[in-house]
């Protein structure tokens, strides 16, 4: 059952949740998400903040440091 849903599957006990059981495919694609969604709030902090840089500028000097 886990293997044919693209979803997790809950496990209740006394009608309360319990346990979550799914698929590696499933899993895998989940931490993937997880980790753009915790890259893109890194983003929004650092655009907050002003930690920002011209992004002409940055690639400049990119391009100077790895001689492109």
């Amino acid at each position: 059952m886990c293997h044919r849903s693209d979803e997790p599957i809950y496990i209740t006990k006394n009608g309360y949740g319990d346990m979550v059981i799914m698929g590696m495919e499933v899993y895998e694609n989940t931490m993937r998400q997880l980790a753009v969604y915790r890259d893109i709030e890194v983003s929004e902090r650092q655009i907050e903040t002003g930690h920002v840089r011209d992004a002409r500028i940055a690639l400049t000097e990119m391009r100077k440091k790895h001689g492109l």
